[in-house]
């Protein structure tokens, strides 16, 4: 039997880090392919992750009064911008943070430049932080940082292997809100409305802020324009929202026209905005370009196709999270890909020296709800992948892992698609923060795409309990003095190993025994083979794991969450299962 020193609690993290270091230490006899069915994703909102440039923290005057100071603690509430920025997460891409995890894709919430001012929440301003509520898709927001900052960012993770997926949003802009219809001379919002702008935010709420509205103004007309967008506002002249899903206005927002099939002209607002930019006809050249070269009509969607695959062409962006993607006809996001492609070999063809290699462009779509099935938003709407939202529900019950696996891999193996996994996220909810260790061993032994979300591995808490918004409640910043040693530790080294092994993600997965629970999982592409097994069992047990069939009687094996090694004997080797019950069982030198 192999001999296991037994070590006290106070040592057992250094165990932990020392397994770890040797894991890093080791390296790989062939090179690991990259495969996006086996890609773990690390998915940060840039304004709550790092801030790693100060000067941009209050731009287009956001969380400032009337006279141009700082409102005291301000990027302490909970809708407000909290310096988060693009410079932030290159300091720690260029630290190795994201390395240690095994990340090879960074997920950033859309970067371009979101509504100036914000809107009224009961008690307190909600500015777009999270990216979702987008001004102008042409530059990068001034709060997130510059177009160098942001090509920095992607250059320096590509330096390290890393992938930027590019969260985008063909839905929906962002609303009207009083400082951007005073900015860009649109709208109309009646008398007084500066000193409730300036005002108490404690004394703000929606109905006051809608008291100031004039909706009947013929100026609204000057805003994005009924061509392009319908509104649940009642400003006049604008459609109001339809029924079905691609015809809704989600939260109030403004819904863009994306089934509109007639050609439409640039909206007023932005005329103005690019005209005091001093880039209006650069912009308008740009398009006349595009639309002749690509031979594409001028619809909303295609402008917005336009815009969002410039960050690919510019920036060598390598997969988008398309966002409410059930909320947009299929045959947009279709179109969307093949230009995003297009777009991702014209800047490969620039920049060879930093491309990585010659992997597609990536999609994953967000289906509110969706499961682990192969549907038209694959086959029609050339999907990637779908974010599994099954996933997080299924394994709060840890018992049902071997079930939800097997069903999981035998699925994606048999129709040939992929899903994103996840067990927390910005808009769902956060996995118990007691049980991490759990739930990261859930997630990163999972077949298919995996998703951390920013903290769970430093078990990052959440915050503001007595907002009436769920999502505030889980968008807190990022606790980088008060990351939890033991959780982090153990997603460093699972992360490394699902990073060292394509079977993990992408392979076929073989049950060999339930309890404890013991799986192999198996991995060719050409002259590539990759296989591994994983135990999943009860603490400080020493597990005879048969091994037959994956390695060979004489075969040297290393268990990756330890560090221990044993040669194969009668088909069969015997580890720890040490104080968090995992067992990675790798041929010794992998």
């Amino acid at each position: 039997m192999l001999k296991v020193k037994k070590f006290p609690a106070a040592c057992i993290a250094w165990i932990l880090i020392a397994g770890l270091l040797t894991s890093c230490a080791q390296k790989p006899k062939s090179i690991v392919p990259f495969v996006w069915n086996n890609v773990s994703v690390y998915f940060l909102l840039t304004d709550r992750f790092n801030n790693g440039n100060k000067e941009n923290d209050y731009s287009y005057g956001r969380g400032l009064d009337a006279k141009g100071n700082v409102i005291p603690g301000i990027q302490e509430e909970a809708g407000s911008f909290h310096g988060g920025d693009f410079a932030g997460i290159t300091k720690k891409i260029s630290d190795g943070y994201f390395t240690d995890l095994g990340i090879s894709a960074i997920w950033i919430t859309p970067p371009y430049e979101q509504i100036h001012g914000y809107r009224s929440a009961p008690g307190f301003a909600f500015y777009a932080y999270h990216g979702y509520w987008a001004l102008d898709f042409t530059q990068p927001d001034a709060n997130y940082g510059t177009e160098k900052e942001f090509k920095e960012m992607v250059d320096t993770a590509h330096a390290k292997g890393i992938r930027i997926i590019m969260d985008v949003v063909l839905n929906h802009p962002g609303y009207s809100t009083m400082l951007d219809a005073s900015e860009y001379g649109f709208g109309e919002y009646k008398a007084g409305w500066e000193d409730y702008y300036y005002g108490d935010p404690s004394a703000l709420s929606p109905d006051k802020e809608n008291s100031y509205l004039d909706a009947v103004s013929p100026n609204w007309q000057n805003w994005w324009g009924p061509d392009w967008i319908r509104s649940s506002a009642g400003l006049a002249g604008y459609d109001a929202a339809g029924t079905g899903d691609t015809l809704l206005t989600l939260s109030d927002l403004p819904d863009f026209k994306t089934e509109n099939q007639k050609a439409v002209q640039l909206p007023v607002f932005l005329v103005s905005k690019w005209t005091q930019e001093g880039r209006l006809q650069e912009e308008q050249a740009e398009l006349d370009a595009y639309f002749k070269d690509n031979n594409l009509p001028r619809t909303v969607i295609n402008y917005e196709i336009k815009w969002l695959t410039d960050w690919v062409k510019d920036y060598g962006i390598d997969g988008f999270r398309c966002d409410t993607a059930k909320h947009v006809d299929l045959t947009c996001w279709q179109t969307l890909k093949e230009q995003a492609s297009a777009a991702l070999e014209v800047w490969r063809e620039k920049n060879p020296k930093k491309a990585l290699d010659d992997t597609p462009f990536w999609t994953v779509g967000e289906v509110w709800d969706h499961g682990v099935v192969k549907d038209s938003y694959y086959t029609d709407g050339s999907f990637d992948a779908i974010i599994n939202f099954s996933f997080r529900k299924n394994v709060m019950n840890f018992s049902l892992l071997p079930k939800v696996y097997t069903f999981m891999a035998d699925a994606m193996r048999k129709e040939d698609f992929n899903v994103l996994s996840y067990i927390s996220s910005h808009d769902t909810g956060m996995f118990t923060r007691s049980n991490l260790i759990k739930g990261g061993t859930a997630l990163l032994l999972s077949p298919g795409s995996v998703q951390i979300y920013y903290g769970d591995e430093t078990s990052r808490p959440t915050a503001w309990p007595q907002s009436p918004y769920m999502d505030l409640k889980l968008r807190s910043d990022m606790n980088w003095d008060s990351v939890n040693e033991d959780v982090l530790a153990h997603f460093r080294i699972l992360g490394q190993f699902r990073s060292r092994h394509p079977a993990v993600g992408a392979g076929e997965n073989v049950e060999i025994l339930a309890k404890p629970y013991i799986f192999a999982r198996t991995y060719e592409s050409g002259t590539y083979a990759d296989r591994i097994i994983a135990v999943i069992a009860d603490p400080n047990q020493m597990v005879e794991v048969p091994v037959a069939g994956i390695f060979e009687n004489g075969n040297k094996v290393r268990n990756a969450y330890d560090g221990t090694t044993a040669s194969v004997k009668d088909g069969k080797v015997i580890f720890d299962s040490g104080i968090n019950g995992v067992i990675l069982v790798e041929a010794d030198g992998k």
